[in-house]
């Protein structure tokens, strides 16, 4: 799960195999190769059982419909190149700017000219004059209506640095937000550092390197991008109470992720990851609490949904929303197909099969 695979901040998905239901994950992809294409990504994942909550184009109408995809939890599953974790975090270490992996760049057309689309946006809205949040959401409206797409990260056989502007899954639209925004807050409008903050928010140390580097579990991804003052974790001040739960959900579905069923440093290097995430502890809001810190909460607030699905921390993700009149929702690729609003945060949580509550995480303003 990018660590949640990108880990598990994805969308909830039902796949049937052998007869058993298996709940979708996410993942990031890893090595440090850079292909910019259309994103149809299933986050990979664990077997996870769970009702997406859709939603009618004028935002108000959510009905419950089963969402199928294989393996995917918000990350998608690549090949991790055949060393040891322990080798693999020694690379790292020593060689924190090789490129273990030939990097490649392939940006599509239609990819960049959105990216110049959205800058040109933000210098004539003057979005460098406002806060992050503010930023994240003016960001967040330019892709209103563009498609749910899963399993773009696992689409080849080697990790690779994928970047889409036209379809997403939510954690791959999270990520893409905050790292334009990012940009724009400095008024750094060139496409590749754009990319090389996908890259920093998507693998462990911001370094691809392999399957195992992408952060597939989102509180992993999380902690990460904590440790580099990219977002913060503001769950707990806003009274978040602990999950009390192992996460383990990749290392017990190995079979439902390639990578670590062809090759066993990979699983081994992800059975590593989930032991060194035991040592944190997971802090969540309970639905029935979300609304009481409505005041707390600013637009462009970074939040996972929270599950009871053994193993798993997050089946979905998404930034606060400011209505016009005022009202919190929530703006996500929703896999009831496209980029849209969820009028109300709380009432969208409590519609969301095995969902038990938020983690919040804030951006952290790189001015």
């Amino acid at each position: 799960m990018r660590n949640f695979g990108n880990l598990a901040v994805l969308g909830f998905a039902i796949a049937i195999v052998n007869n058993s239901l298996i709940p979708d994950v996410w993942a990031f992809q890893s090595p440090p190769a850079v292909t910019v294409v259309d994103r149809q990504t299933k986050a990979q994942g664990a077997d996870v059982v769970a009702e997406l909550t859709r939603e009618s184009e004028n935002r108000e109408t959510i009905n419950k419909q089963t969402v199928s995809s294989f393996p995917s939890l918000f990350w998608e599953i690549n090949n991790l190149p055949k060393i040891s974790y322990s080798q693999w975090l020694e690379v790292l270490a020593r060689r924190p700017d090789s490129d273990n992996t030939a990097r490649e760049t392939a940006a599509q057309p239609e990819d960049i000219a959105r990216f110049d689309q959205i800058v040109q946006y933000a210098k004539q809205q003057n979005l460098p004059d406002r806060a992050i949040g503010q930023i994240i959401q003016a960001i967040g409206d330019n892709f209103l209506g563009k498609p749910y797409a899963e399993g773009l990260l696992d689409k080849s056989g080697a990790e690779k640095l994928i970047i889409t502007l036209n379809k997403f899954d939510c954690v791959l639209f999270v990520e893409t937000v905050l790292a334009i925004s990012r940009g724009v807050a400095v008024k750094d409008y060139d496409y590749q550092n754009f990319v090389n903050r996908i890259e920093q928010q998507r693998y462990v140390n911001g370094k691809i390197n392999g399957y195992c580097s992408r952060l597939h579990y989102f509180s992993e991804w999380i902690n990460d991008n904590q440790k580099r003052q990219t977002v913060e974790n503001i769950t707990t001040q806003l009274g978040g109470v602990p999950m009390n739960k192992t996460l383990n959900f990749m290392s017990q579905h190995r079979s439902s992720y390639p990578q670590m069923v062809k090759d066993e440093a990979t699983y081994q290097c992800i059975v590593n990851q989930e032991a060194d995430l035991a040592k944190t502890t997971v802090n969540y809001i309970p639905t029935n609490r979300i609304k009481s810190v409505y005041s707390q909460l600013k637009p462009g607030d970074i939040v996972a949904v929270a599950t009871d699905v053994k193993g798993l921390d997050v089946t979905h993700t998404g930034f606060v929303y400011r209505n016009a009149d005022g009202n919190l929702g929530l703006i996500h690729a929703s896999p009831a197909g496209a980029v849209t609003v969820a009028y109300d945060l709380q009432r969208y949580i409590s519609r969301v099969e095995s969902a038990i509550g938020i983690v919040v995480a804030r951006a952290i303003d790189p001015r």
